[in-house]
């Protein structure tokens, strides 16, 4: 296996908040990518990001969600290897495919620092 290279994030907005893993504190994603913060995960509060980098994703699989039926998969952090959230590739309902190649990202698994 070669040898990982993690992206560093710069916020750009004027909220300065990089979203990182919370095991190991690898940088996730910004506050500006958030779509959506009405969102539930399995461990509580889930966000919607448009983008997220450092992350390997799982085999996909079909999940039964409030939403409806999806593709799936799950995202882990490549550096410590915890699960962070999925990867929506498919949704079954024409008002649910917004989602498609767009990532959760569960509250309870993320800090966030503020980029000066």
């Amino acid at each position: 296996m070669g040898q990982l290279h993690k992206h560093y994030l710069h916020a750009p907005d004027t909220n300065n908040r990089i979203y990182v893993c919370a095991t190991c504190q690898t940088h996730l994603s910004t506050h500006s990518l958030i779509i959506s913060k009405q969102f539930q995960g399995q461990t509580g509060r889930a966000f919607l990001f448009d983008k997220v980098v450092n992350v390997a994703e799982g085999p996909a699989e079909d999940r039964q969600m409030t939403t409806g039926l999806h593709t799936v998969r799950d995202i882990r952090c490549i550096h410590c290897g915890a699960v962070v959230g999925w990867k929506y590739e498919y949704a079954y309902e024409e008002s649910q495919k917004y989602k498609v190649g767009k990532y959760i990202l569960e509250k309870n698994l993320l800090s966030d620092i503020y980029d000066h």
